[in-house]
């Protein structure tokens, strides 16, 4: 069944031809493919949904400062400022993604959704809506085998991983894995579900991967918020059916065109972009030293 996710319009054929859901046809390739029982895919997606909620909660509740100094307790300054610039529930969305990758930059437990570098997105996405509209821990499983479909697409027809392809394979994917994820627990259609996929990754074409000190920081984490309001916009968009014009799969290989073209300090290197500032090649020569600082000597070690 792996032909089925070389493209968005392989997955939506055999669906209806089998008179599947998305989801659905995830599960059965999950089966095929990995010998794994319905009830031990199911309990897996629930371990996972709850590591979610618990890098959320963790996020919101406990110290986040990085060794680096440069993740400090953001997610939380963001949830209890005084002042919404939109509304609660968007502040509750961008602290939300904000807390759980800071989890991740503090070496917090985390999902892969589809990386660490993107592991903000999805849970803020689903925590906000499931908040807002109700929805059940069943919904959102059915949600998440619908967003690893799509990961799989985009990992065959371009890359999920920022050394390939640029930060817009890694927040990138995740954003649209959430958009999917929205318009389906809001009941839309299979086209309107690939037209916010569609949006989401046109929104996020060429975005580069330039971690400072090459640490999964800044930009990363912000980028995981602002990936999750795009996520929300994308699918707000596609639920009132506005079309993409490019289709998806179009979209797809474009994201795989750009990446292989973009040239190598932009890919996850730390030689370009904003890890080539003066400011970020001070910090990175600060956390450098920091690390040599901290690290025991090799003689006491050794003799102990």
């Amino acid at each position: 069944m792996a032909f089925l996710f070389d493209s968005f319009e392989n997955w939506k054929k055999y669906a209806e031809e089998n008179r599947m859901t998305l989801p659905e046809v995830v599960m059965e390739y999950e089966q095929s493919q990995y010998n794994r029982s319905r009830d031990e895919i199911i309990s897996g997606l629930q371990k996972a949904w709850g590591v979610m909620k618990d890098a959320v909660h963790s996020g919101l509740t406990e110290d986040m400062r990085s060794r680096s100094g440069m993740v400090n307790n953001g997610a939380k300054k963001v949830y209890h400022h005084p002042l919404p610039v939109l509304s609660k529930e968007f502040q509750n969305l961008i602290s939300r993604a904000l807390a759980a990758k800071e989890v991740n930059s503090c070496m917090g437990r985390v999902v892969a959704a589809p990386t660490a570098g993107a592991s903000g997105i999805m849970p803020g996405v689903l925590y906000t809506l499931q908040e807002i509209h109700g929805i059940s821990d069943e919904k959102i499983i059915e949600a998440m085998l619908l967003a690893a479909g799509t990961a799989l697409i985009i990992e065959q027809k371009a890359s999920i991983a920022g050394a390939v392809g640029g930060c817009q394979a890694e927040t990138g994917t995740a954003a649209a894995m959430g958009a999917a994820a929205i318009v389906y627990c809001l009941g839309g259609t299979t086209e309107q579900i690939f037209n916010a996929v569609a949006i989401t990754i046109q929104c996020m074409l060429g975005l580069v991967c330039d971690p400072v000190a090459g640490l999964v920081e800044v930009p990363c984490i912000v980028r995981n918020a602002s990936a999750a309001a795009i996520a929300f916009s994308s699918a707000q968009i596609g639920l009132a059916d506005v079309s993409s014009v490019i289709p998806v799969d179009e979209v797809i290989e474009a994201m795989g065109e750009i990446g292989a073209s973009m040239e190598t300090r932009y890919k996850e290197t730390a030689l370009g972009g904003l890890a080539a500032t003066k400011t970020g090649q001070a910090i990175a020569k600060k956390v450098l030293i920091h690390d040599i600082e901290v690290l025991p000597d090799e003689t006491e070690s050794g003799q102990a």
